[in-house]
């Protein structure tokens, strides 16, 4: 390979993470070694690897290769080049640089030890030094760096390339998702004012179930069940809560009661649902090439769902102008539905779905978009992500109607908190108010029954003191 050649294969492969000295240690090395090796030795042989490997590699082929063979063969040739070295590392250190270099060009780089830890749920790189997880809901600090900015561009990049995206000056932050669904966010300079930030929402590949849920107490077994029923008999359900409350996790969780014969189109920003029905067609948005020309919007997808053929649609999450186009759809036949939105409580996510609508500039009278809202969502749930870093269903809520210009509305489940514990576990209960829900005529319909005590408070309470 001439000098040209090596300098063009450098600059085009730099998104394989191979073209410098990096690393995923605490401060981009290995690590010292037990007879004294410094960081710059270490830093030496990783980068004499990494130039050795452009050499004799033909890097652009690799993605027509299967996986396994060229990890062994790159796993083989590390041994070689490390044998080589006049630095000494024992076994333990020679097996962590060979995972290092095949994370660098196979995975995340620094981050893909956390990637593979199944109890994280967030990564946040704050800056290439300062990485943050978030493990059983709470936020803790990594000693997991980037050697430096280069470094963690590289791996955004990487990311947002494989999906037909691109970040830079002219384009500084993008969505994106990785190959296994996890949700991706970058920002760069000149938006980021200390350097590159990335965010990810790792994404539970066998996902959770509702059984799953009760265990854990984010809500109760009459709450699951009404919920069951309420998708089988084909009610639209609205999911609102705060960022990181759990929305796309219940979300996945209720759309496994849709039969498994029906069709369904979902429409996604970043495509994280799951669906395991055999029927599904997958939407996502598309953003503008480099002319600015190109983007599709959710509206125009939930525009084109309607002309699919459409059982059910459901929309990851609502934001904009689309939800009228949503709610119509609720109310013209395509029954069952779902979607998610950011709000705090049932009535503030009524009001975010008034201000989307106006957003289509169609200047509706207040009291038709009310007439519209009242009429195409029938189960309002309320998530939240409490100050322990718990998740729960906090209140499931039925729309009843119209009094005047006022939506009615009426809480059928609550979370009720009674204390926080010394160590800052929130402790309370879920429980039935009482009221027996008007949908509960359409669910007997479906043939879906509940016990009579299922939204009796005092049924709740006797439930809690039997033993276990």
């Amino acid at each position: 390979m001439d000098d040209r050649t090596r300098e063009n294969s450098y600059h085009e492969n730099t998104r394989w993470g191979i073209g410098g000295a990096q690393g995923p240690g605490a401060d981009g090395s290995i690590g010292m070694h037990a007879n004294g090796a410094s960081r710059t030795d270490l830093l030496r042989v990783k980068s004499h690897i990494h130039r050795q490997l452009l050499e004799r590699l033909n890097l652009s082929n690799l993605d027509r290769l299967d996986r396994d063979d060229v990890m062994e063969t790159i796993r083989s040739l590390v041994r070689e080049l490390l044998a080589a070295e006049s630095i000494p590392l024992n076994l333990e250190e020679r097996d962590a640089l060979i995972s290092q270099v095949l994370d660098e060009i196979f995975g995340l780089g620094p981050l893909q030890p956390l990637m593979d830890d199944p109890t994280i749920d967030d990564i946040l790189v704050n800056t290439y030094d300062n990485i943050y997880v978030e493990r059983n809901g709470r936020l803790e600090p990594t000693d997991v760096r980037f050697h430096d900015d280069r470094h963690l561009l590289q791996v955004i990049d990487r990311i947002v390339s494989s999906v037909g995206r691109r970040i830079d000056d002219s384009s500084p932050m993008v969505d994106a998702r990785l190959s296994d669904g996890s949700r991706v966010n970058a920002i760069i300079p000149p938006l980021a004012i200390d350097g590159p930030h990335l965010s990810i929402r790792k994404f539970a590949e066998d996902g959770i179930s509702g059984e799953e849920l009760v265990r854990s107490g984010s809500l109760s077994d009459p709450m699951l069940r009404l919920l069951e029923g309420v998708v089988s008999s084909r009610l639209n359900v609205l999911i609102s809560g705060g960022t990181g409350a759990g929305k796309t996790t219940l979300l996945n969780v209720l759309s496994g009661f849709i039969p498994a014969n029906e069709r369904i189109v979902t429409v996604e920003d970043s495509a994280e649902l799951r669906l395991r029905q055999p029927h599904v067609v997958r939407l996502e948005t598309r953003p503008a090439n480099v002319e600015g020309n190109g983007a599709i919007p959710q509206r125009m997808l939930v525009i084109n769902a309607l002309r699919m053929r459409p059982d059910r649609i459901i929309v990851g999450e609502v934001r904009s102008a689309e939800a009228i186009d949503m709610l119509q759809s609720m109310n013209t036949g395509h029954d069952g539905s779902m979607t998610t939105l950011h709000a705090n409580t049932p009535r503030d996510a009524l009001s975010r779905l008034e201000t989307m609508v106006a957003m289509a500039d169609l200047k509706l009278p207040d009291k038709a978009v009310r007439t519209q809202i009242a009429s195409a969502i029938d189960v309002i749930v309320q998530v939240s992500r409490f100050s322990d870093g718990s998740r729960r269903v906090r209140q499931i809520t039925e729309v009843v109607g119209m009094e005047g210009d006022v939506i009615t509305m009426q809480d059928i489940f609550t979370f009720e908190q009674t204390g926080v514990e010394e160590n800052g576990t929130v402790i309370g209960r879920l429980r039935p108010t009482g009221i027996r829900p008007k949908c509960m005529e359409r669910l007997q319909a479906h043939g879906f029954e509940m016990g009579s005590d299922a939204f009796s408070d005092m049924g709740s309470r006797l439930r809690e003191k039997r033993p276990a």
